[in-house]
């Protein structure tokens, strides 16, 4: 389903999101001079960083001074973690932090991340660009569907419903059948959730005989997965739910990083206000023009508690330089965020991103659940999907369609199988459908 840009778009703050470029710059740069400030001296990660390159915040004021100074990366984060009670990335006492979360530990051990109060009203700020983006006011009712734990996920959407004045209604502790009644009892209009589970919502819903036409949804906003921004996985949303789909894309180490916004123009915005990016060769660290695909570079400007300066987040982008016509100046990632560099996979010399796979079988109604396995056949990979399909269809005609459209797009042909249904597993917040040898 396409979408137009709306005739009034919504912003969070629109002096700020549609500065000219050359002012915005002039903000990043003022931003990360007092950031640098802050932390240089106080923060013993920060500090050792800026030893080693020889470099002091006095001349450390623009965006090309920013790009002498070494990368940050995970590796490095978690070695910082394991010299005290906090991390050597805390810039302040203990006492002044008020909040700890980890990262999910999906792709490795979990890195520890502290916020102080003001750090935490900085992620809620972030949150209020990504929920005004995607058209949330005061008069919606906003549903999160989420078990809250030590992974950081949706908590500073908390934040951000609360900076737009949004109702925010907790959907913790209950089933999902649970959920699709009460939001049905209580009007909600947005939903907050990873895209896999928005899709198994649906799924539940088919299965139990819940009409979702009784949720008076408009809008559902998205993250924890690059689905929101696939074609068919986007496509798939708005149909069932009757509702626009949004993505948003983040991360513990850095914070909530960009929006899509009322527009759709196939792309997200980062915010620039709060962030600066740059889009690098993931071999040679060097510099990648817009339109190439590049790995995304972050350092967060209001985080002082715990900064990162240039770090690799492992995320592929490709930088939009052209206008949006909704009339924000920030940043745009075509396609959003297209995949992680590490989840890459090289099939018979073929890259393939996990991403890929899954908006190519989205695009079959028949599929509610799928399973990916790379495997080694005499040091030659193949590519193994189970599948799931739904009660009636054709799955035997399905699988011959995603074989045929695997081999007519990759050039590489799958072998598909179909199991039982209830076989495969489900996902609350991040999936985990990609499994090699």
């Amino acid at each position: 389903m396409k979408h137009t840009a709306p005739m009034d778009v919504t912003f969070f703050d629109r002096e700020i999101e549609t500065l000219p470029r050359e002012r915005l710059r002039a903000l990043q740069e003022a931003k990360l001079a007092v950031a640098l400030e802050q932390t240089y001296g106080s923060n013993r990660f920060v500090t050792a960083k800026l030893d080693a390159a020889g470099a002091v915040p006095a001349e450390v004021r623009t965006l090309e001074d920013l790009a002498g100074l070494p990368f940050t990366t995970k590796a490095e984060l978690l070695a910082a973690q394991d010299e005290g009670p906090l991390s050597a990335n805390c810039t302040f006492p203990e006492a002044a932090y008020t909040r700890i979360h980890q990262t999910s530990g999906t792709s490795g051990p979990p890195l520890r991340v502290f916020d102080t109060a003001e750090s935490w009203d900085w992620w809620g700020r972030c949150w209020g660009y990504v929920l005004a983006g995607a058209g949330l006011t005061a008069e919606d009712r906003f549903f999160m569907p989420f078990s809250f734990g030590p992974f950081i996920g949706f908590w500073a959407a908390l934040g951000g419903a609360e900076r737009i004045g949004a109702l925010m209604i907790p959907g913790g502790g209950r089933s999902s059948v649970q959920r699709l009644r009460l939001m049905a009892d209580l009007g909600v209009t947005a939903l907050c959730c990873t895209p896999t589970y928005a899709l198994r919502l649906v799924e539940l819903a088919r299965e139990e005989g819940f009409d979702l036409s009784e949720i008076p949804m408009r809008t559902t906003v998205h993250a924890g997965e690059p689905g929101a921004s696939l074609p068919a996985v986007k496509a798939r949303i708005e149909e069932a739910w009757g509702a626009k789909c949004y993505d948003h894309a983040g991360a513990s180490e850095v914070g909530a990083l960009s929006f899509e916004c009322q527009a759709q123009p196939g792309s997200t915005h980062a915010i620039d206000s709060e962030f600066i990016v740059e889009a690098i060769d993931p071999a040679t660290g060097r510099p990648v023009a817009a339109g190439e695909e590049a790995e995304l570079v972050v350092t967060n400007l209001g985080r002082i508690g715990y900064p990162v300066v240039r770090y690799r987040t492992g995320d592929v982008i490709r930088v939009d330089d052209t206008p949006c016509s909704c009339g924000r100046t920030f940043t745009r990632f075509t396609g959003g965020i297209i995949g992680r560099a590490d989840d890459m996979i090289v099939v018979r010399g073929v890259n393939i991103y996990p991403a890929a796979v899954e908006n190519l079988l989205r695009r079959y109604e028949a599929v509610d659940e799928f399973r990916v396995a790379i495997t080694k056949d005499r040091e030659m990979a193949e590519i193994h999907i189970e599948i799931e399909f739904r009660e009636g269809a054709d799955g035997d005609g399905t699988s011959r369609a995603v074989e045929e459209a695997f081999e007519s797009m990759l050039g590489l042909r799958p072998q598909v199988t179909t199991v039982p249904r209830g076989t495969l597993p489900r996902f609350e917040l991040k999936a985990q459908r990609f499994v090699t040898d």
